[in-house]
């Protein structure tokens, strides 16, 4: 399991600022926390960036690599700072994203062969979010078709078949997990990755973590490549790691029809169970799930 830290974000409250005043220290410091922490990538997020969102991201990308050699995604939707990330990434670069828009294909796709990068294929079509795992594999199909039209292999392809909050909408949430069944018969090479913590947004802070390590468990049944994840959740790390194998057990398993004795779980295995139940409809969602 490949984990790319998402907490390089200009969205941070101590981070954006640190961007716009070209403050390095305290992204480099951050950049080593997550490294310290056992992430594999760093997402450096500079967001839409409309204004000098070139110097941003070239000046971010610079103060990096002054740290760490460990490889980037960059992260933003402004083409022209894509490409002058990609100019002075000396690793080989993870674009995060291109979806099937037709602007995003047409500016983007280019640079992907040009600067040898690997991409994550957005599934956002022009009409926006797939509805269900049909969508989301039609649209997996017409993104690596695309791509490799401008010579990209499936292995530089990382598909994302969009994670949506389980707060809002339980079906998507149970797509995801289908689609993430079928990928590997229908996009032979490549690679999924997921944005996580999106399951847990409108989840209190404090109850957000239980979320993100159960989803990412259940993801992991069907081969889930990488996870876009908070740098910081020690338990998911250690989860994404190939720790705590009964737990892993109790989910799959749950996932497969299997009901367990909840009276004869430990603590932590009540959690992740209570909370698989939620992730795949059989509870109804509400800020007290784990009470129930």
């Amino acid at each position: 399991m490949i984990l790319i830290g998402e907490n390089i974000n200009i969205m941070s409250k101590s981070l954006g600022p640190a961007m716009k005043e070209r403050n390095p220290t305290p992204i480099q410091e951050m950049a080593l926390a997550e490294i310290a922490a056992g992430v594999d990538y760093l997402d450096l997020n500079i967001g839409p960036a409309r204004r000098d969102g070139d110097k941003l991201m070239e000046w971010i990308v610079n103060v990096v690599q002054e740290v760490t050699d460990k490889p980037l995604s960059l992260d933003t939707t402004n083409p022209v700072a894509m490409e002058a990330g990609l100019k002075v990434c000396k690793s080989k670069a993870l674009i995060n994203s291109i979806s099937l828009q037709p602007a995003r294909l047409e500016s983007e796709l280019p640079l992907v062969k040009k600067y040898n990068a690997s991409m994550i294929g957005l599934l956002w079509g022009a009409e926006g979010m797939p509805r269900d795992a049909n969508e989301r594999c039609a649209m997996a199909v017409e993104i690596v078709y695309r791509a490799n039209e401008w010579g990209i292999p499936n292995e530089d392809i990382w598909i994302d078949p969009i994670v949506s909050p389980v707060s809002v909408e339980i079906n998507q949430v149970k797509a995801c997990i289908e689609f993430m069944s079928m990928l590997s018969e229908i996009a032979l090479g490549c690679k999924s990755v997921v944005g996580l913590s999106n399951i847990s947004n409108g989840a209190p802070g404090h109850l957000r973590p239980y979320l993100n390590r159960a989803y990412l468990l259940m993801l992991m049944k069907h081969g889930l490549h990488s996870a876009i994840s908070d740098a910081f959740d020690a338990e998911l790390i250690n989860v994404a790691k190939g720790g705590m194998p009964e737990i892993s057990k109790l989910v799959w398993g749950m996932m497969d029809g299997e009901q367990p004795d909840f009276a004869s779980l430990t603590p932590k295995e009540l959690e992740y169970a209570k909370t698989v139940r939620v992730l795949t409809g059989q509870s109804l969602y509400s800020h007290s799930w784990l009470e129930i």
